[in-house]
């Protein structure tokens, strides 16, 4: 009999609805409000506006008659081919589309459509190291040139449409699809722009969820509570230099404007925590002084004990539009964004290359009050709904719509309903579950509502406190942080710390059954992971003692001076019954390009265990069609354990992802 790995210790299921609510179109960077108050304040030369539009109307890029420097079959980055000639363009038709929208002037459309077709109809594939930077920056700025060209009676042909969507989700989002945890935070907040981007373009609610909640609750440094690291703004690139800094608080700003035009106040979340981050990068870039407390990032590589100076005092353009939003759109005080803001005025290009939209003055500039909350509307669903269980109850948290005055929490037995009211009229974007039990699985939406009426639900997330059968998880040896392991939408997330199997005495996270005289275990790692320093896979142990007899087939970064790009390779071993150290059976090097590029683990791995008396056999699949044998071993033992692991092989914790988990 197959059976499924039941829930480890926070079970946790993601199951989407497909709701009627639409997406509002334009709403990327520019919404139709925006488009129309740049274009009236332009008309009557109203100021700082005006100011903004002439600078931004002499940029070469800015003009009709631009000429095209592509398309290219391939773009990359590190090594470079033809970046510079893909970002230009892509300026080149977000400026276009903006002259069009300002104007009237059909040139400027027709500028916009020519670059937009002829990259969607060249452009077969990005490349390079930093692939994703190139797949996050310069698209970026095409999407949201064709989202207002295509939602602005320019004559864009339905055709070209589509053959522009299909190239934004088959070219451009599968390099970005599982954001970078493995990077600086820069990294994940320019994949999280561009899904965002993709998603609304297309039309594709599934896609856009998923960015919402790696915003919120993601394993890189680009997820906010990562990337903005304590109530007083330090940003976890702060060590770093200040021009990365500004860049990747940038653009979880520019998530934030496109959540916005779908009704989504992602600036609010948690406490406004995107503030903080502004508030301190400006203040320091200002001149002043800041707090500093030493920091480990998430993947084990960045480890920064004091500010960073490099870069320090030029201000990149990025300030208009949080302090725009803040200040004149939700009346909140944000001293030292507005101190940078007014000495940027007018904002310019955002420089280098397609770091930044830039030119805020321009596309932002409002005044108290142009932009009141609209509670006379129904708001939208919440989004980002994330659970977690703790020992005896369930929390919910969620991105809150704009508009929004109440919450409804809907709780089901059994996916998709029906649902019971648990609790209504509730205030904030939180919940704390206290009448769950033990084992029981419970599936949650939560519906918004204001005096015009209620949203549609959310996503529905399932959740479950404790452990379902036998499975059981536990930390091996002294571990420096506790692990916990939850599965969420068919996929196991192993939360984990400790040093690995690689010494006398273990030290890893581990989710684990009775063994039984026969069996077979297999699963599938799922990228990406965020520390390089990791190992994980399966391990048969005879007890849960440190030095217990043991057999583990596992994935591995093994020894190399470049820790960008460690030498992945798997490992069967064992250590006897005398808890004497780790002996290899067998190596598998050399994984496939499927599986590890530039020494990244950004491609599926199957791995599995089978026991047959005193016989233990080890497999490995880079496809989960053709298995190869990776070695067999005389197994010393009879009772004892069997289950999948994972530590970071850091100080601090990491998240290894599994799927397809079935134990015979």
């Amino acid at each position: 009999m197959k059976k499924k790995i039941g829930l480890v210790s926070v079970l946790m299921i993601s199951v989407f609805f497909t709701h009627a609510q639409s997406f509002i179109h334009p709403g990327l960077l520019h919404s139709k409000d925006d488009l129309y108050r740049m274009k009236k304040a332009v008309a009557t030369k109203e100021e700082p506006i005006y100011s903004g539009f002439k600078l931004f109307s002499e940029n070469p890029v800015s003009q009709s008659n631009y000429i095209m420097k592509g398309p290219m079959a391939m773009v990359g980055r590190n090594p470079t081919i033809g970046q510079s000639v893909y970002d230009t363009d892509a300026n080149a038709a977000h400026h276009n589309a903006i002259m069009w929208s300002i104007t009237g002037d059909k040139a400027y459309a027709e500028k916009a459509i020519e670059i937009i077709n002829a990259w969607s109809s060249n452009l077969k594939s990005i490349t390079g190291r930093d692939a994703v930077l190139m797949a996050g920056l310069g698209p970026f700025k095409m999407i949201n040139a064709a989202e207002i060209i295509r939602y602005s009676n320019a004559g864009w042909n339905e055709a070209d449409i589509i053959k522009a969507e299909k190239h934004f989700k088959e070219v451009i989002y599968p390099v970005l699809k599982n954001y970078a945890p493995f990077a600086n935070g820069n990294w994940d907040a320019a994949a999280l722009k561009t899904v965002l981007s993709i998603a609304v373009f297309c039309n594709d609610r599934s896609m856009f969820e998923d960015a919402l909640k790696y915003y919120v609750n993601g394993q890189g440094n680009g997820r906010l509570a990562n990337y903005v690291i304590n109530d007083a703004g330090q940003i976890q690139e702060s060590g770093r230099d200040q021009g990365h800094t500004q860049l990747g608080i940038g653009m979880l700003a520019e998530c934030c404007e496109i959540a916005w035009h779908q009704g989504l106040n992602l600036y609010g979340y948690d406490n406004d925590r995107l503030l903080k981050g502004f508030e301190y990068v400006a203040k320091f870039n200002l001149g002043n002084e800041v707090p500093f407390v030493e920091t480990l990032d998430r993947t084990g590589k960045y480890h920064h004990k004091a500010i960073a100076r490099q870069d320090r005092g030029p201000l990149r353009a990025v300030y208009e539009q949080v302090y725009n939003h803040y200040v004149n759109r939700m009346s909140v005080p944000a001293a030292y964004t507005q101190l940078a803001a007014e000495k940027l005025r007018p904002e310019g290009p955002g420089r280098p290359g397609a770091d930044h939209p830039g030119y805020g003055t321009l596309f932002y500039s409002k005044k108290v009050g142009d932009s009141l909350i609209n509670k006379s509307e129904v708001p939208v669903a919440p989004a980002g709904l994330v659970a977690t269980a703790h020992r005896t109850t369930i929390g919910l948290s969620w991105i809150m719509p704009v508009g929004a005055q109440k919450y409804t929490i809907k709780r089901a037995e059994k996916a998709g309903g029906p649902y019971k009211v648990i609790v209504s009229g509730l205030s904030a974007s939180k919940f704390e579950d206290t009448n769950v039990k033990l084992g029981q699985l419970l599936h949650y939406v939560v519906t918004a509502s204001n005096s015009k009426g209620e949203s549609v639900p959310s996503r529905e997330i399932s959740i479950s406190v404790g452990l379902f059968g036998r499975w059981k998880q536990m930390d091996i040896g002294k571990v420096r942080n506790s692990g916990n392991t939850q599965f969420c939408d068919q996929t196991y997330y192993m939360d984990a710390s400790g040093t690995g199997i690689d010494s006398l005495k273990d030290s890893f996270h581990y989710v684990a059954v009775p063994l039984k005289d026969k069996m077979e275990i297999s699963l599938r790692y799922v990228p990406q992971i965020s520390s390089q320093f990791s190992s994980f896979g399966i391990a048969v142990r005879e007890t849960t003692m440190a030095n217990s007899a043991q057999f583990s087939l596992s994935l591995n970064p093994g020894k190399s001076d470049q820790i960008e790009a460690p030498n992945w390779h798997v490992r069967f071993s064992e250590r006897s019954k005398d808890g004497g150290p780790i002996r290899l059976i067998n190596t598998v090097e050399n994984l496939p390009e499927s599986t590890v590029t530039y020494g990244r683990l950004t491609g599926y791995y199957w791995l599995r265990l089978k026991r047959e008396g005193k016989l233990l056999s080890a497999f490995v699949s880079s496809d989960g069609k053709n298995w190869s044998n990776a070695g067999v071993a005389s197994i010393t033992f009879n009772n004892g354990f069997v289950g999948f692991f994972a530590a970071s092989g850091m100080p601090n914790n990491t998240i290894v992802k599994f799927d397809s988990i079935d134990l015979k």
